[in-house]
Formats: C-alpha cells, sequence, structure tokens
C-alpha cells in the first residue's frame, strides 16, 4: 500500500488535509499517516528511520522551522522519499514581497487570540441548540438551517462554528409547527436545505440498516413518506422566502461555502 506522511512542526491538520486531498484524486489504495510535532533534527531522522517502504511512501510537509525541515529535506533524499514542503516556498515568496523575515512559529495559525474564542463559543452555540433543543437561539445565530432529517443539518452546524459562525438547524416535519422565533429575524439569515427525494431515501434506508429488528412499519425511508416530507420543506422554504441550497451530492465544505456566502 501507498502511504502519504502528512508531517508538521505542529497540529499536522494542514498537511493532512493537502495529503488527503492528493490521494483523493487517484483510483488507489492511499493511506494517509499524519506525524505531529516533530519539532527538532533528532525527532525528524527519527521519523525517516521508522519507514519501512521508502519506494512506496512520500513525505508532505507543513514545518516551519527551517533547521527541521532542511534536515527532514535531506534525510528523505538520502532514502529516494519524495518529498513536499507547502508552506516552504509560500513563506519564502511572501518573505520577499514584504521584505520582511518570517517568525517561523509553529502553529501559529492556531493561537488563542480573539478569532479563536470566537470559533470555540460559536461550537458550543451549536451543540447548545443542536436540533430545536432551545428555539431561543434562533435569535441569536448568525444563520439558520432548515431542512429534513439526513440533509447534513448538524455536521453543517460544526463546520460553520469552525469558521466562527453561530449557525443552529431547525427540523423540518410535517406533525410539527415551526418556531415563532423565525418570525422574528431577518430572512436572509434563514437558509432552507432541499435534496433529491431518491439520494434521501438512499441515505435514510442506510442509516435504518443498523435497526433492523424494529418494526418495519417505521417510515423514516417509505418512499411516500420521503415525498411528503420534502413537498412539506419545500411549502415552508416558499412561504418563509428564504435562500435554498440544494445539498444533493454535495460535500459539507461546498455547502458551507454556498452558506457564507448567502449571508455575507
Amino acid at each position: 500500500m501507498f502511504t502519504i506522511y502528512a508531517v508538521s512542526d505542529s497540529i499536522g491538520e494542514t498537511a493532512e488535509q493537502v495529503a488527503k486531498a492528493t490521494a483523493s484524486q487517484f483510483n488507489a489504495e492511499v493511506q494517509v499517516k499524519r506525524i505531529s510535532y516533530v519539532k527538532d533534527v533528532e525527532e525528524a531522522k527519527k521519523f525517516i528511520d521508522s519507514i519501512e517502504d521508502t519506494k512506496n511512501s512520500m513525505v508532505i510537509s507543513t514545518i516551519v522551522l527551517v533547521d527541521v525541515r532542511k534536515t527532514l529535506t535531506k534525510y528523505c533524499l538520502e532514502k529516494n522519499i519524495p518529498i513536499n514542503n507547502i508552506l516552504g516556498p509560500c513563506i519564502h515568496t511572501m518573505s520577499k514581497i514584504l521584505e520582511k523575515t518570517p517568525d517561523y512559529k509553529p502553529g501559529a495559525i492556531w493561537d488563542m487570540d480573539s478569532d479563536y474564542y470566537r470559533r470555540i463559543e460559536a461550537m458550543e452555540f451549536a451543540i447548545q441548540y443542536d436540533d430545536s433543543k432551545d428555539n431561543r437561539g434562533i435569535i441569536n445565530a448568525d444563520v439558520v438551517l432548515l431542512g429534513l432529517s439526513r440533509t447534513s443539518k448538524t455536521p453543517l452546524c460544526m463546520y460553520l462554528a469552525n469558521k466562527s459562525i453561530k449557525a443552529i438547524n431547525v427540523p423540518l416535519l410535517p406533525e410539527i409547527s415551526l418556531p415563532e422565533e423565525l418570525n422574528k429575524i431577518d430572512r436572509k439569515k434563514i437558509i432552507g436545505l432541499t435534496i433529491d427525494p431518491m439520494q434521501l431515501i438512499d441515505i435514510r434506508k442506510h442509516r435504518m440498516d443498523k435497526y433492523k429488528r424494529i418494526s418495519a412499519e417505521i417510515e423514516y425511508a417509505n418512499a411516500e413518506r420521503v415525498l411528503q416530507e420534502i413537498e412539506y420543506a419545500d411549502r415552508v422554504m416558499r412561504r418563509l422566502r428564504c435562500n435554498i441550497i440544494d445539498v444533493t451530492k454535495r460535500a459539507i465544505e461546498d455547502t458551507a461555502l454556498l452558506v457564507m456566502e448567502s449571508i455575507k
């Protein structure tokens, strides 16, 4: 199996995401391993020595410490392991443009500044008000997501929270009245999530696979029931005159971008 090592002198999330994005472009069996907090030369050497199958490995690095980065590159070249440092060239280019020396501070992006605390606050908000636990949160939300069950409302709220956006989701069910608070906020804050009926049925059937012992009378994934719910959701969204995003076969990240563009 081919392995991409995502190496960092900090958490390593950026390197891992780049590695996964790279691997996704190939129809091949590729595993991504995150190697965090490689902060000195000895750790870099120890990591390289631990790689057994050098012919089926590559390294993607976001190390900013110059001596560690150079050492890692040196050892990789000695063992014929391809390496790509994705931050080095960017930092060098910006340094030339600004005519300033970089701080070379690992994990600087994760510093606990005001943005960090806003992000934590948004995450706590999403958890506290998830799935209409308390509709009073609607008034204080940056965005309100409306949608049927299994339209990715909760993961989308958590993703937006990581962008410091206070998101709350309201599940739509024909049998449950809409919260009155929706009539008290700007319509631009409300986003409706719609989905192709066939995909929703497939998602719900997959969800129900783990509950096979439950009575067959459950209508959760029943085609007639799903169509009924979709028609109801469509009426609600048109009545509210809110922006609507089709989440059919759309990644959370893609949907989040559309939400952020909608609420500016």
